[in-house]
């Protein structure tokens, strides 16, 4: 895979994006998921790759388009492909923050299959690799990577989902005196900003979807960050789901390199609402604007990319009606 093909991958992230941000506020989010799908579906079609989708919308009976098991492109380098066309439903249903369009690629069987089901995870940015343990107490780990970053604690931000599991977790961190920034909804955005350096936020912490963590490790991959998961399944079916797609061990620590093999990833993200990182999308009369993040792990190459997009009359009449 060549560096040309960045620009390739974020043309396909940013169609997304365009597509589902005309959805946000409107509290239709199987709509504005439904609309990016579309589009980056149909932006593959142009792309000279041989990609498997092996993290993407669903089982082959469960969604019509990037399903696990697809092949997508033109044709090309054997490449793995994570995408969620829009992380973060919920979010742009309402119009909050952190929802966006993103994907990550690699050579064929260098991705983690991740099943549909809960993940414990735990991320950091390059000044705490090597230094977490998701197997040690809440406090040591927040400790330990406060001490590798030279931060007093009380300087330490931590993000969570709020959720009920996670109470426990909340009220450690807040005991090292750290403080916590809780989101609603979507855990890939701020799991990147972790990597990125002024982002304002320097751990994740909790259990969110597994799918989502393969793309999360991806990105703090090309970021030099550091990433430990551990798979959560709730019953039977959890577990057998896992074996069905090559995990014997649900149990296992998962380290950066198990859900991400080699340093030929990519991630490419567009934003479709405001992230920490990125700008949202922004439309104006015939056209829109958007700010996308594209990083090779093999090079440590982090570029943002500052889009105006032109439509003609017929495509801007098709996006409102």
């Amino acid at each position: 895979m060549d560096r040309e093909l960045a620009l390739e991958l974020v043309r396909i992230t940013e169609k997304a994006a365009v597509a589902s941000g005309r959805w946000m506020g409107l509290g239709m989010k199987n709509e504005a998921d439904g609309a990016a799908v579309d589009a980056m579906r149909k932006a593959f079609d142009k792309v000279a790759v041989s990609g498997l989708v092996v993290i993407g919308e669903g089982e082959m009976d469960e969604a019509p388009m990037l399903y696990i098991g697809e092949e997508v492109g033109l044709g090309g380098p054997e490449i793995d492909i994570a995408v969620d066309p829009v992380e973060g439903t919920n979010l742009i249903a309402k119009g909050l923050p952190g929802s966006i369009a993103v994907m990550a690629i690699a050579p064929r069987g260098c991705l983690l299959n991740a099943p549909d089901m809960y993940m414990e995870k735990l991320c950091v940015g390059h000044r705490g690799k090597g230094r977490i343990d998701i197997a040690a107490p809440v406090r040591q780990n927040v400790l330990r990577v406060a001490d590798a970053m030279n931060r007093d604690v009380k300087d330490m931000v931590v993000v969570i989902l709020d959720r009920e599991r996670h109470e426990s977790i909340i009220r450690e961190v807040r005991d090292t005196g750290a403080r916590v920034k809780l989101i609603s909804d979507g855990d890939v955005s701020p799991a990147v900003s972790v990597g990125i350096e002024g982002s304002g936020v320097h751990m994740l912490i909790g259990t969110g979807g597994a799918p989502e963590g393969v793309i999360a490790a991806a990105a703090l991959k090309c970021l030099g960050g550091d990433m430990q998961a551990r798979l959560w399944p709730e019953n039977d079916d959890d577990i057998e789901r896992a074996k069905k797609m090559g995990i014997t061990d649900v149990k296992k620590i998962l380290t950066i390199d198990d859900m991400v093999k080699g340093d030929e990833a990519f991630f490419v993200g567009t934003a479709i609402t405001q992230c920490d990182f990125l700008e949202p999308v922004r439309y104006f009369k015939g056209g829109a604007r958007t700010n996308s993040v594209v990083m090779r792990a093999s090079t440590g190459t982090v570029r943002f990319i500052d889009a105006i997009h032109r439509f003609n009359a017929q495509a801007v009449s098709v996006r409102f009606k």
